[in-house]
């Protein structure tokens, strides 16, 4: 099993907490006198040292996870947070609201998937919705991270398994980290929110609707996004056709 395997399995696809170093107590076992004769075996096998969440190596870390597994990793409040790749539907949303929102857009700004955004609070802390509206040097920058402030919209799709407490985080992690405007699409419920107004840690204005009102997007997009096509989840989550 790989490094980033066993991490992968050791937190169950979810959060893995910093390394915070060894419980209280005494730092070695009594030692047992060695018997007379003994030499170290040149044989003896070593268990294999696998990479610890600690301040410094969480980005490589969430990097080697995401790279060997396919999961989603993001690093918030210094932890690592796993979640799968999108399903069909769930990509569905994504793939229709990104043809709806790309082609409108300004020549200066671009929609782009699974780009990371940059958080305050921690220097390791990153989040990467599943779209992004900034701008189009974004495209040609050696840079993986974005500013926040240049974000003018994130979009998050819920996934089948969300609890409400998670997404209730995620709108506190964008409007913390000053993003101007987060979509949050919810296909289990065909339910979508937008949120505007960043200040004190949360968006000050956020408009509910449903599957069939339009998306009024704020300056500098100032376009609204049909819904009526949007995918739902079947039973279960699986995707099947409309």
């Amino acid at each position: 099993m790989s490094e980033a395997h066993a991490y992968a399995w050791q937190y169950g696809g979810g959060v893995a907490e910093r390394d915070t170093g060894p419980p209280p107590g005494p730092a070695h076992a009594a030692e047992e006198p060695e018997p007379q004769g003994w030499r170290p075996s040149t044989m003896s096998v070593q268990p294999p040292m696998r990479p610890r969440p600690r301040p410094g190596n969480l980005r490589e870390l969430a990097e080697t996870i995401e790279s060997a597994t396919g999961l989603r990793v993001q690093i918030v409040g210094g932890s690592l947070v796993m979640s799968p790749t999108p399903r069909g539907k769930h990509a569905g949303v994504i793939y229709r609201l990104e043809e709806t929102i790309r082609p409108r857009l300004p020549k200066s700004l671009v929609a782009v998937e699974m780009a990371s955004i940059e958080m305050p609070e921690d220097p390791d802390d990153y989040v990467t919705p599943d779209l992004t509206v900034c701008p189009a040097e974004f495209l040609t920058s050696d840079h993986w991270l974005i500013d926040p402030h240049d974000v003018e919209l994130a979009v998050e799709v819920i996934s089948q398994s969300e609890k409400a407490r998670d997404i209730r985080q995620k709108s506190d992690w964008y409007a913390v980290a000053g993003v101007r405007a987060l979509l949050v699409v919810d296909p289990r419920h065909g339910t979508w929110a937008l949120h505007t107004s960043p200040s004190n840690g949360s968006y000050q204005d956020t408009l509910p609707g449903k599957y069939g009102e339009e998306i009024p997007l704020p300056d500098p997009l100032a376009l609204s996004v049909a819904t009526g096509e949007l995918p739902l989840y079947g039973d279960g989550g699986s995707a099947r056709p409309r």
